[in-house]
């Protein structure tokens, strides 16, 4: 308080000191102050506003400039997807609705894409209706495949074969593993569930639970090969379980055996040329002739040559012939199957008691070459099924099993 009088006091003392003329030129100074100081306030306001206002239509500018750009790429883009005008309106809809700024980011961004569809489908759907919302969606779907952005089913790996695959009906051989039996058992499928496989044996025996057998399954070209054991046995109706773990072997691989097999073969062209003297000879035949009984060379049924089959590999064959062949070239083949008789007399008679069995199919030439005595041809079987093919592979392994193991694993002529 004492403060505050004596400046009060102070100041009184210097305004009452003036003169009138001196309180006058005081004041005129004080209002030209204050006008000066206004100019340079409302300057300095204008300065501010030209600046903002320049900086607004330079930001404009930059921000048409890039947004040109950005447009400039969404088309881009749509046209190296080939999107049609419909699907870009669609698509530049999504990136409103999902608020993108920059509107080409939705060709990488699958989340936003789907966002954005969903809420499409369900505003079309409350505005215009049920169809025209699933007509959308299938206009979306097309778009996600366009853009890239269907799901990818994750590669599979090759599912393993079990033994519940094998359809009922179809062949099996079968193995008794015990004391040493190898020999194989023909059998049909009569029932093949999730629990058990119920085969029917071309024989009849006994087998306890949980004796070990092995069965194999001729698929095509290839054989399915598993150990199973036994649940029930009655005569000839054998229960086995399931197995998982089933041995896939490849039949275009062949234990190639040397025999020596007498064999007829010839030559089938699916067609040939004759010449005009074999034309004139068809020409002149009588009635009641046969043309097979002409003399020709060319015309009538196939010429079939006396050869000698020297391997043996399930389909594949390796003949020695004086037929003159080239790769590629089809010929009839007759095969006895069986094995030749051998000199010893209790063996012929034996023997003899075996039907013959001969082998008539088609073949293809895979391999030739020239020997002293002719040709070595490799020659493929191609008229065979399955079960044909397992007929030979049986006639293999017997052959083998009469050469004690002296061969080796090699492929059959038919991948020569």
């Amino acid at each position: 308080m004492v403060t505050t009088f004596l400046i009060n006091t102070g100041i009184n003392t210097i305004l009452l000191g003036l003169t009138p003329i001196e309180k006058w030129e005081a004041a005129r100074r004080f209002d030209a102050d204050v006008v000066s100081e206004r100019w340079f306030i409302l300057a300095g306001i204008a300065a501010i506003i030209m600046l903002v206002v320049l900086f607004i239509l330079i930001s404009r500018k930059t921000w048409k400039k890039e947004q040109n750009i950005t447009n400039q790429l969404f088309f881009d883009y749509a046209n190296s997807k080939g999107l049609s005008q419909r699907e870009c309106e669609i698509l530049l809809d999504i990136t409103i609705i999902t608020k993108l700024k920059r509107s080409e980011s939705i060709f990488t961004m699958v989340t936003a894409f789907d966002r954005g569809a969903a809420e499409l489908i369900e505003e079309s759907r409350a505005q215009h209706g049920v169809e025209t919302a699933k007509s959308l969606s299938t206009e979306l779907s097309v778009m996600r495949e366009k853009l890239g952005f269907q799901k990818k089913t994750p590669v599979a790996k090759p599912k393993k074969p079990t033994s519940r695959e094998i359809p009922a009906g179809k062949k099996l051989h079968v193995t008794r593993r015990k004391d040493g039996d190898v020999a194989d058992i023909e059998s049909t499928v009569l029932e093949n569930n999730d629990i058990e496989l119920t085969i029917e044996l071309s024989v009849s025996l006994e087998s306890g639970p949980g004796e070990q057998w092995r069965v194999r399954y001729y698929f095509g070209a290839s054989v399915w090969e598993f150990e199973t054991s036994v649940i029930s046995c009655d005569d000839n109706i054998l229960v086995l379980n399931h197995s998982d773990n089933v041995r896939f072997i490849n039949r275009r691989r062949f234990v190639r055996v040397p025999v020596n097999r007498p064999t007829f073969i010839a030559h089938f062209p699916f067609a040939k040329t004759l010449s005009t003297n074999d034309e004139n000879n068809i020409d002149n035949f009588g009635e009641g002739q046969d043309p097979a009984n002409s003399t020709g060379d060319k015309w009538g049924p196939p010429e079939f040559v006396p050869a000698n089959v020297t391997e043996l590999a399930g389909p594949g064959l390796r003949i020695e012939t004086p037929l003159e062949v080239k790769i590629g070239d089809r010929v009839l083949v007759v095969l006895q199957l069986n094995e030749e008789k051998s000199d010893d007399s209790d063996s012929q008679k034996d023997a003899s008691k075996i039907p013959l069995r001969i082998v008539e199919d088609i073949g293809e030439v895979r391999h030739a070459k020239v020997i002293e005595s002719g040709f070595s041809i490799a020659v493929e079987l191609t008229g065979v099924n399955d079960s044909n093919v397992s007929e030979l592979i049986r006639a293999t392994n017997a052959a083998l099993m009469k050469t004690k193991g002296k061969t080796r694993d090699v492929p059959e002529p038919a991948t020569v």
